[in-house]
């Protein structure tokens, strides 16, 4: 029953107070004391920030679905890329592919780690608002997928710019819809539920439609963390500390990290989202030692959301040991 379960839950933390640790999912000892239906419980519960978030999209010779907890050690959300409105492509493709007993595995040692393992959804290839989905059936059918293999949750990465441009607001409806069905099917706690907005699409006065402040102020509450893509966004925008932290251009006003967390987004949802390398990304990289002087400044300011990159391998946990050295050494 729940009930029994939930106490040998609550046992489990206990002692992980008791023995002063930081968390029991790097304890794979006292992993193995709990019943199954409290490792899901555990495995799916959402973690309080920082997050450190990495994306894998590309194959990687060797490697079906994600790769070893090791070689991500550092980060601990690994995004499968990417479900799309015609099914699986890619990472996520691989992960459907795998028998029922290699995804337990790998899940298994995941969260030993501490690592959680969701799927992101739409990418660039998708514009669900443009090309005519229906939100309450795509997230019906993407929440489906979520629970039938087996993951943490999910990442909303739509990249819909024309029905943004538009101004409409019909980019943000659809969003808002989309979101608000998803949470009846991965509800609050016990899946993730995260966003990718690119950075501008916060700026306050810029989106006919209200942008993704509309978006937050309609249901932040249902979104664990934004995956800000920091990126791609011009040759000069977001490269410096000061343009990435506390003012950014006048071409996508007040959408600097405090700038957004000044209109109303808690700091401990905005994750800084960065390329791995300089080919990830049309533009907008920073190397590990700057982005690593960012992220410290930021934190010593009381900011707590975390680090997102694209994409493994290029970030690996090497790549994420850097940039956490000032901030939160691995």
């Amino acid at each position: 029953m729940v009930f029994f379960s939930f106490q040998r839950l609550f046992a489990a933390v206990a002692l992980s107070a008791i023995t002063n640790v930081c968390s029991v999912f790097a304890l794979p000892a006292q992993w193995d004391k709990l019943d199954h239906e409290a490792r899901e419980v555990l495995a799916r519960a959402t973690p309080a920030a920082p997050h450190f978030v990495v994306y894998g999209d590309a194959y990687v010779s060797g490697t079906t679905g994600p790769p070893a907890a090791s070689a991500i050690n550092g980060f601990n959300v690994f995004a499968l890329s990417f479900l799309l409105l015609e099914g699986a492509w890619d990472k996520a493709e691989e992960w459907a592919s795998l028998t029922a007993a290699q995804r337990t595995s790998i899940k298994s040692q995941y969260a030993a780690a501490g690592i959680k393992l969701v799927v992101s959804v739409f990418g660039s290839t998708d514009v669900p608002t443009s090309s005519g989905a229906d939100p309450i059936a795509t997230a019906n059918t993407m929440a489906a997928w979520v629970k039938q293999y087996d993951l943490d949750g999910i990442d909303v990465d739509y990249e819909d710019f024309n029905a943004f441009d538009g101004g409409t607001g019909s980019a943000e409806n659809w969003l808002i819809s989309f979101t608000t069905q998803l949470r009846t099917q991965l509800p609050v706690g016990d899946y993730i539920l995260t966003h990718a907005p690119v950075a501008p699409w916060f700026s306050p006065t810029f989106w006919g439609g209200g942008g993704y402040l509309k978006v937050h102020n309609s249901v932040g509450s249902l979104i664990d963390w934004y995956n800000v893509q920091f990126y791609n966004q011009g040759t000069t925008e977001y490269t410096t500390c000061a343009g990435l932290l506390t003012a950014s251009s006048s071409t996508w006003p007040n959408t600097a990290l405090f700038q957004i967390a000044a209109s109303g987004v808690p700091q401990s949802k905005l994750v800084i989202g960065k390329p791995a390398t300089s080919s990830d990304a049309s533009n907008g990289y920073m190397s590990t030692s700057t982005l690593a002087s960012c992220v410290s400044q930021a934190k010593n300011q009381g900011w707590t959301g975390g680090v997102m990159v694209w994409e493994f391998p290029d970030a690996a946990s090497a790549w994420i040991t850097a940039v956490r050295a000032s901030s939160w050494p691995v």
